[in-house]
């Protein structure tokens, strides 16, 4: 991957840029040496390059078993428990899974609380072999804890005890929580999710490879290029690195006033991984009232909605940009004679290259506007560039939040609206807050 920060030049000053700079060896001291706030969630550091051989090969024998014998797979799991997992295979799959012969074809649950979503799955699935991985360290988050109910006793009356249990893995915690102890009396296939490992951090941990690899994807080629930056990252802790690089950046324009950052691609695929991003950096950043929001859209579909915005709108934000410089199959604009739609002018081209020259025609367009952009380029969407992409930006997070004086590892502001909500639904312990939650709500 190649980093372009000639797009956000205009907008810096070098003084900022130097005084940002002049930290980052120390930030990556902190990461590395495990003495910043949340330091007991830095397990993700060293993953890739520690992930065991063992782990890899059970991993793929399980998802190999499970693909025999599922037309479904379903991923419950809420937040990072899912998100990694589904950017990677929406990203590598085809975009019409459903419509081809892709097997299984996997689907997710435990991320919302939708009760028709929940019934239009059940009614799939009763006509579908099916399996499933559940996703939660505890086991009593309550989206995923709720779909995992339902559908374990889907599983028992369409399968019986012994056949469903052999149908569910759980990916939990090592020793304890509801979820470990369920698994244990059940006799479900578990994987530990690390003590030391957040959930949005977790894709390159069995939370996103197993379902990854029961997708059919090749999960060394995942880990191999993260590993690949992992130690890019070791070698060079200095703004020769293109981390380095990207957090400072994003954190002198933060400086400057722009506190919108939008994650533009151009390709379908990525719409999953941008929703990954958006997770990571919203929930590692958004504290003490700091922090950059973080946006996604996918041109040029978005530039005929949000482009009017980001091309005229208020002046805090900017755009990061992920350039893909290769597709994977060839199609060319074809020639005709009466040239009713006038597209002769470019006939014969790749659509790849028009798609690209709308890209840098657009990245022009919004830098005249006042948008600074910064261009991720890759060469292709591959597993292993998207294990780079990943690690890239687990530690470009990790250093941006660590330079915004923030815990980078902890969510404290996701328990405001669960504590809330199960005072209204009368949960035992919450009885003091109920009567009051209910004056306020007029009930």
């Amino acid at each position: 991957m190649k980093l372009d920060l000639s797009h956000t030049k205009p907008f810096l000053d070098d003084a900022l840029v130097r005084n940002i700079e002049s930290r980052i060896s120390d930030t990556y001291k902190t990461v590395f040496d495990k003495t910043g706030a949340g330091n007991d969630f830095l397990g993700w550091v060293n993953l890739p390059s520690e992930t065991d051989e063992n782990l890899l090969a059970d991993i793929e024998q399980t998802a190999a078993t499970l693909r025999k014998k599922s037309d479904v797979f379903v991923v419950v799991g809420i937040g990072g428990s899912y998100l990694g997992a589904r950017a990677v295979i929406e990203a590598l799959q085809n975009h019409f899974a459903p419509l081809v012969d892709e097997k299984p074809l996997i689907v997710y649950a435990g991320h919302n609380m939708s009760e028709d979503y929940l019934v239009d799955l059940l009614q799939v699935l009763d006509k579908k072999d099916y399996s499933l991985a559940v996703i939660s360290k505890s086991g009593t988050t309550t989206e995923p804890a709720i779909a995992f109910r339902i559908l374990k006793n889907h599983l028992i009356n369409k399968y019986g005890e012994q056949e469903a249990a052999s149908r569910i893995v759980a990916i939990t915690d090592k020793a304890k929580g509801a979820l470990k102890q369920l698994a244990n009396v059940k006799g479900y296939k578990t994987y530990i999710v690390p003590d030391d490992v957040g959930g949005r951090f977790s894709v390159l941990t069995p939370v996103g490879l197993l379902p990854i690899a029961v997708a059919g994807i090749d999960i060394r080629a995942l880990v191999k290029g993260a590993v690949e930056m992992e130690r890019l990252c070791k070698k060079q802790p200095t703004m020769e690195n293109p981390v380095s690089q990207y957090a400072v950046v994003r954190h002198a324009l933060y400086e400057k006033g722009l506190t919108n950052e939008i994650m533009v691609n151009y390709e379908p695929r990525l719409v999953f991984f941008s929703e990954w991003w958006k997770q990571l950096y919203g929930e590692s950043h958004g504290k003490q009232h700091k922090g950059i929001f973080p946006a996604s859209v996918t041109f040029s579909t978005d530039l005929h909605s949000m482009g009017q915005y980001i091309q005229d709108g208020l002046r805090n934000l900017f755009e990061t940009v992920i350039s893909v410089e290769n597709a994977d199959h060839e199609l060319r604009i074809p020639t005709e004679a009466d040239d009713l739609d006038q597209l002769n002018y470019i006939a014969g081209k790749r659509i790849s290259e028009v798609n690209h020259k709308a890209e840098l025609g657009t990245v022009l367009a919004h830098e005249d506007g006042g948008v600074p952009n910064i261009r991720i380029v890759i060469p292709e969407v591959s597993a292993q560039v998207l294990g780079e992409l990943i690690y890239f930006f687990e530690m470009a997070c990790a250093l941006s939040g660590y330079m915004l004086e923030v815990n980078p590892f902890d969510q404290p502001g996701v328990e405001a609206y669960k504590k809330n909500m199960f005072a209204l639904l009368g949960k035992k312990g919450f009885e003091a807050q109920t009567a009051e939650l209910n004056r306020r709500l007029g009930l």
